[in-house]
Parts: structure tokens; sequence; C-alpha cells
């Protein structure tokens, strides 16, 4: 329930302070006063978008906060997987618009997306604007309204999960056939590239050795002519350096006895000398090793290129990218060979998944079907009540070609307001009077069978007047008596004089300017604005009797 509304700078309103109660209240005021705008502020909170224009002028920010009573909602769980805090009996929605342009929204002072205040809001209010009366062209609303009287969320959701598997398995199949449709058309040209890539029998690591070897093969002049030079100095008898090595060591040891130091001497050339030996014997070993093959060399420069080549045309970099290219060539290639097995298995799961999913979706429709009936019966009876004594309201329901996210039907609402009348369908409907009633009883329909807290009315009397309004006025009351708090923005005296709660909103000029304001009237106040109604700008002794006697039907009506 929406207890209090507070607007600071918002289009003509410098300050605004609502508080409201339970039941059916009513908003009056003349043409221009400043209704729309309460009614823009209020959109504000429902995640609307804003813009500067919405400012006061003059002002640097507009605030519009209202404070909710959540007892009953079941809304904890948003809450909670939102991270706010939650009291049930005050939650307080805030919205605010610098002249910057930028907007923020907070529920309980903690900032929050306007999708998120969206979401929450809509489980709070509803405004019922004329504009809403183009909902009955929409399918999805029509469907809305049927699942509400349904009250069949399982197996709404039950049918949503088996679609949802079902349209995902239906998109990987199309997705996969077109895939191997494209790579049929090109399978030659894979086979091709699998078996140039398998003639070259490339090993791991080759492409490195190979460079190695050929570097050496290119230079084996060079190289052995450095190694002979190497060895000689390295193991000539006498002036070579491994012999000059042990002569300085055999010195050395012949003064060991008289000279300490020269022991250590002797063991570190000993070390040097062990490891200059083998050294020698690697370059001796590596000089056997080196020789001029001419045949060797074009061998290694023709694979190389092989290898090159094949790099280059797969914009490969080392032959380890090209051996991974063969492995997914190989497995998309065997892939292929296995595509009619696997696109049967998964046509296999598509008509399974399908199957379920019209299963769960014929469960849905029979709730839907026994709905229908029952709004059928009750749509004619509160439209009867609303001065359609030959109405005849039906609820058409046809089955779709395949299934829809919503399940296996299409609704719409016919009706007929006249006896020996055609119906026609609902969205068809020109009279302005005939389409606030419908919708009218359709909101009271809905407000019976979900946990709506507030239902704003903004002129659903648009097109009647006299007893009719009177009629629609009760129904809004007996909407409230349902836990409903409805709120009415009218111009007709005989909804007006129904409400428990009435509120004024006028306009006073100053020297500042135009400014908005709203007050509850008292019951003298009352009187007058309902004779106001009645006769205009002049009041008259008759429009104030007229207004008496209408508030006596409303206590009537209470009683």
């Amino acid at each position: 329930m929406l207890k209090r509304l507070q607007i600071k700078n918002y289009a003509l309103i410098e300050q605004l302070d609502l508080e409201l109660t339970p039941g059916f209240s009513i908003i009056t005021g003349e043409t221009g006063a400043g209704k729309s705008i309460i009614l823009g502020a209020l959109g504000m909170i429902l995640g609307q978008r804003a813009d500067t224009r919405s400012l006061k002028q003059g002002a640097r920010r507009c605030v519009v906060e209202a404070t909710f009573d959540l007892d009953s909602l079941g809304v904890k769980p948003f809450f909670d997987s939102n991270d706010l805090d939650y009291d049930e009996h005050e939650c307080i929605i805030r919205r605010e618009l610098s002249d910057n342009g930028k907007s923020r929204a907070f529920i309980n002072d903690t900032p929050v997306s306007l999708s998120t205040l969206k979401e929450l809001s809509a489980h709070l209010i509803d405004i019922h604007s004329q504009h809403q009366n183009l909902l009955l062209n929409q399918e999805n609303f029509l469907l809305s309204v049927v699942d509400a009287m349904a009250d069949n969320s399982d197996k709404k959701h039950q049918y949503h999960e088996c679609y949802q598997a079902y349209r995902t398995a239906e998109r990987q199949l199309q997705e996969f056939r077109e895939r191997v449709e494209r790579e049929q058309r090109n399978m030659d040209f894979l086979q091709f590239q699998v078996n140039e890539l398998d003639e070259l029998h490339l090993q791991e690591g080759e492409q490195v050795s190979l460079e190695e070897e050929s570097e050496i093969l290119s230079h084996a002049e060079g190289i052995k002519q450095g190694l002979y030079a190497a060895d000689h100095l390295l193991s000539a008898d006498e002036a070579g350096i491994t012999s000059q090595l042990y002569e300085c060591q055999r010195l050395l040891q012949n003064i060991t006895d008289h000279f300490k130091s020269a022991q250590s001497l002797c063991q570190r050339l000993d070390s040097c000398a062990i490891e200059v030996e083998d050294i020698a014997q690697e370059v001796s070993r590596q000089l056997e090793g080196i020789n001029f093959d001419p045949e060797r060399q074009v061998y290694v420069d023709d694979r190389l290129n092989a290898i090159y080549a094949l790099e280059k045309k797969h914009r490969c970099s080392t032959d380890s990218e090209l051996l991974q290219l063969s492995q997914k060539l190989h497995a998309q290639l065997e892939e292929l060979n296995c595509s009619d097995e696997q696109l049967e298995e998964m046509q296999k799961r598509c008509q399974l998944l399908q199957t379920q999913t019209l299963k769960a979706g014929e469960a849905l429709t029979a709730t839907r079907k026994k709905a229908a009936r029952r709004i059928e019966a009750e749509m004619t009876s509160r439209l009867q009540q609303l001065g359609m004594p030959h109405v005849h309201f039906s609820v058409r329901m046809e089955p779709l070609q395949q299934a829809g996210p919503q399940g296996l039907d299409q609704v719409a609402f016919f009706f007929n307001a006249n006896r020996n009348q055609a119906q026609q369908n609902l969205a068809d409907i020109a009279s302005g009077g005939e389409m606030a009633r419908v919708m009218l009883s359709l909101k009271a329909l809905l407000t019976s069978k979900t946990a709506l807290p507030t239902i704003i009315f903004d002129e659903i009397d648009t097109g009647v007047s006299g007893h009719i309004a009177e009629q629609m006025a009760l129904m809004m009351k007996a909407m409230s008596h349902d836990g409903c708090q409805v709120v009415s923005i009218t111009h007709l005296p005989q909804i007006a004089a129904l409400g428990d709660t009435h509120f004024k909103v006028y306009k006073e000029d100053s020297d500042e300017g135009t400014a908005t304001h709203i007050s509850r009237l008292n019951p003298d106040e009352r009187i007058t604005e309902i004779a106001h109604m009645l006769s205009g700008a002049v009041l008259t002794e008759a429009a104030i009797n007229n207004a008496k006697e209408l508030l006596k039907s409303n206590l009537s009506h209470i009683s």
C-alpha cells in the first residue's frame, strides 16, 4: 500500500506531502490544475524516464519519495537477492533528478538501478491511464489475464523450461546442420589439406633440428678449419695446451716438499688439465663428424622449404602449430564422416524435447481453458452491473501453428454490448465508454485474483456518466474492500462522492509564480467541491443539496 508521497521541485510542484489511507481515495481538480503532474512524479518512482524538463523552473534538484507498506506482499526474496534492507511495514523509494540531467534511484537509502526499481515497483502499484486501453491489442496482456485467473504459475514454469530446452536443442541442431553442409561442400579441399600434412610426416621439434643441421652444412668448411686449429692447440704432442698443463703440474709437484702452497696449485691444475683434456677429446670427436655432404644439404633444405611452405599457407610459425592444425583437421574430417549419426541423435533429442514441450503446453492450455470460462462468466456479470444488460463476453483460444514462448495458445477477447449484435474483437472497440468499462472490469477481476496492493485509475470514467459512473465507482469501492488500495482521478461527481477519502488538486499564483498543491478535504469542503463538479464555477443551492445527497448515498453504500 502507498502510505505517503512527497514531491519537491517537480514541474509546478514546489513542495507536496500526500498521506494516503487504505480504501478508496478520490483526487479531483480542474483541468490543468496538476493532477497529471502528480502522476508524472509517481511515474519516476515506477522507473519511468525523467529529464530536466521535469525540474521546477529555477530548481537545481527535484526529489520524489514514496513510502509503501509491504505487509503480505511476499517481496522479501527480492530484497534478499538484491542485498537491500527489508522492513515489511515501511519501504522508502526515492528518485532524484539534478539539473545536469543525472538521475539516481534509491530503495531504503541504497542506490539501485532503474531496472531494479522497475522490478520492485511492478509488485507495488499499477497506474491505469487511458493509453493502457491499448493493452487490449496486445496478446501477451490477454494471456496474462487468463493466466492470472488460472493461477497456473507452476504449469507455466514447467512449460518454459521445456520450451527453452527444446529451442536450444533446435538451434544447436540447425547450427550443426548448417556447419556440416558448409564443410561438406569443402570436404574435398579438407581432405586435400589433411593428405598434404600427412604426407609431410612431420615430427615434433624437427624444424629446429633441421635448421641447426642446415646451418652446419652451409658452413662445414669453416667449422672444420676452426675445429682442426683448436684440436692442434689442445692436443699437440709437446706444444699442446694439455701437455703443457701436465708439465706445469709436474714442476709444481716437485717443489711441494719445500713449498706447501704448491700443493693446492697442483690440485687446481689437475682439475683444469682433466677439463681441458675432456674438451680436447670432444673437439677431436666433433672434427671427425664434420664433413661437407652436398646431397644431405639438398635434402635438408628441401625438407625445410616444404615445412616453411605449409607454415606460410596455414599461417603457422612453428612445426608444433602445424601438428596441432593437422590434429584439428583430422578431427573435422572424422566428425564429417560421423555427422550422419550425430545428426540423427540430435534430431531424436529435438523430437523428444518437442514432445515434452507439447505435453507441458497441453497441460498449460487445459488450465487456461478452465480459466477462460470463469473469465467469461465474471466479465459478463461485471459488465452487466456497468449498464450493459445484454453484453456477451467470450474468450477465444486458438492453437498456434507451433509452440511459442508463452505456450501453445493465441488468445483474443470478443465482445458485444447489444442484443442481436455480432461479437467483435475487443481490440476493435471504438467506444471510449465501452472500453473504460471493459478495462475497469478486467482490472477488478485481476485485483480479486492477485495481490496488487495499490491501483490508480486516471480518468477511467471517460465516456460515461450518471448511473453508469456510480456503478463504476461501486466497483472500484468493492476492489478496495478486497484489500486493494484504490485511487481514482475523476471529473465525475458520482464517483467522487463514493470515495472514502477526497483530495483536491489546485493551482495558486504568487509573486514567485504558479504552484500546484493538493489538500485533503474535510466533509464541508467535500460538499463544496462535489457541488462545483455538478454546477461549474457558479455554486448553486441545488448543486449543494445534490452533493449532499450523493454523499449520503455513499454512506448508505458503506452501511
